[in-house]
């Protein structure tokens, strides 16, 4: 591959470690309660934007969007779902997952894994029963907060959980569950609003924000009964049950996982060193690895996705579907969602994690333009429209669609997979947390300024998340090597052959090959 972006597997000189492993049902079991975690993310995504379009939701609570809606016909179709009110009802739930992010790192690194999974399903069921009853505004942030939370302590320690149980060369797609739970729990919402906001009492939108509790208790009840990782188990002094839980989930015998066993004990103990991992991650040798927790979460919510999927329904309404109508097509998105994602289960760990950002990249680039395009042309600058014919619509849907597709199964499941496979035992759940950190921040950022950045810049807002595909697109390119069937605690060779960061992490002795 040109400019040295690929690299021979292994380490020790480039000479591939084979750990002995399958996916054995037990590891089956695991993998796919624990990603189930995803479910309480994807429905609360999915679940947003159906309620904000309601009309019974928005008139007792959001009074002024709904008489600009419903009842000012002159109103620009960009401008009618601008308010400040509204998007905070949605955008608060990520800032309180970036909080409560670094406090799960702390419980992930000393209680383990589930028991962040755990509390994070209980607290989410708090917020779902809290804006189930909401009687006001502040009842709905104080049960939005709650479900952030949950949120951030999910996302923290589910893809760490799959990493370190998954056979390393079946972790991509183990991984990729996680991004399938989510999709699922998105289509699951969309369903849920589809049938609630027919409810004639108009009582929907208590039943879809109640709806929170049924992934909430699915979380919450796995995770108490899945074990801890040996990985986890080691970090808190049980070599012997370690050993046990790694040969249980590889399905082979004591003496065949003594390589990979060892292997984990060396990152234990070089995780058990470290006191402080934030200071440690600043150290130049974690230059990649900071860098990459960064941009790879803040490029993810920067192609858009979550405009399209959490205020589907709103973006369908404004550019001119009905109400049913609207859901209709964002059950539809959804839909495709969960298809595409099914690609990266299948394809992940078969033609690697950058093939897969390459090819999501360029359709989700040239159909944002599309849609950019269809807009512009209908709506102009001005938001008004007498007329929509039936055709666009479908046009309109279709490169949605196709758009929501390419990121289903490319950064979608690769902005969780690549973070949580590339961190070093010693800062893997500080890292983690600025993973979810950042992703939390600009999904929040752009949940809170969507609706205005759509008031003022029209369809250009479109090309403006077009433009940030491109650049990550490129990013990708240059900067990601490929991660595809290495073992998580070989990981550090991906950085030592890469043409650009081998210079931070620097190895002692002869240059390990790179593959031009």
């Amino acid at each position: 591959m040109a400019g040295g972006f690929g690299i021979q597997g292994g380490g020790g000189g480039g000479i591939p470690k084979d750990y002995p492993g399958k996916v054995t049902p037990y590891v089956l079991f695991t993998c796919i309660a624990a990603a189930m975690g995803g479910l309480i993310f994807g429905y609360d995504i999915g679940i947003s934007g159906g309620v904000t379009s309601m009309a019974p939701f928005l008139k007792r609570f959001f009074p002024a969007v709904y008489r600009k809606e419903a009842l000012d016909q002159s109103t620009n179709q960009y401008c009618k779902f601008d308010s400040f009110t509204l998007t905070m009802f949605t955008s608060s739930l990520y800032l309180a997952a970036l909080v409560a992010s670094f406090v799960a790192s702390k419980v992930t690194r000393s209680l383990g894994r589930r028991w962040s999974m755990l509390l994070g399903g209980i607290i989410f069921l708090c917020g779902a029963i809290i804006n189930a009853a909401a009687q006001n505004i502040a009842m709905l942030i104080i049960g939005r907060i709650l479900l952030g939370i949950g949120v951030g302590f999910a996302t923290q320690s589910v893809p760490l959980y799959v990493s370190e149980m998954a056979p390393y060369k079946h972790r991509g797609s183990l991984n990729v569950l996680f991004q399938l739970s989510i999709t699922v729990g998105i289509l699951f919402a969309n369903v849920v609003n589809y049938f609630t906001q027919k409810m004639a009492n108009g009582q929907g939108w208590r039943v879809s924000l109640g709806g929170a509790a049924v992934p909430a208790l699915i979380i919450g009840v796995l995770a108490f009964i899945l074990p801890n990782t040996p990985n986890s188990i080691l970090e808190k002094g049980n070599p012997t049950k370690a050993r046990d839980m790694l040969r249980r989930i590889r399905g082979v015998s004591d003496h065949q996982v003594e390589a990979e066993f060892n292997d984990i004990v060396e990152a234990s103990k070089a995780s058990e060193a470290v006191k402080d991992p934030w200071s440690k991650l600043r150290k130049r040798k974690y230059r990649p690895h900071l860098i990459m927790s960064v941009l790879i979460p803040m490029f993810q919510q920067l192609t858009g996705i979550n405009v399209v999927m959490f205020y589907a329904p709103v973006l369908f309404i404004t550019i001119g579907f009905g109400n049913d109508a609207s859901l209709m097509s964002a059950l539809i998105t959804g839909g495709v969602n969960v298809v595409a994602t099914l690609i990266s289960v299948y394809g992940t760990d078969k033609w690697g994690r950058r093939r897969l950002f390459f090819w999501g990249g360029g359709l989700m680039l040239i159909f944002q333009v599309a849609v950019a395009s269809l807009i512009g042309w209908k709506f102009g600058v001005t938001g008004q429209v007498d007329n929509l014919p039936g055709w666009y619509a479908i046009v309109v849907v279709i490169c949605i669609c196709v758009f929501v597709s390419g990121f289903a199964f490319s950064w979608g499941p690769l902005g969780w997979l690549v973070p949580s496979e590339i961190f070093p035992l010693e800062i893997r759940s500080a890292a983690q947390s600025i993973v979810v950190c950042v992703n939390m921040f600009f999904t929040f950022l752009v949940a809170q300024i969507f609706l205005t950045l759509l008031c003022h810049m029209k369809f250009g807002l479109f090309i403006f998340f077009a433009f940030f595909v491109a650049v990550m697109t490129a990013f990708i390119y240059f900067f990601l090597p490929e991660t595809k069937n290495i073992p998580i605690e070989e990981m550090s060779q991906v950085w030592e052959q890469h043409w650009y960061w081998k210079k931070y992490v620097a190895v002692d002795g002869p240059p390990l090959p790179v593959k031009v």
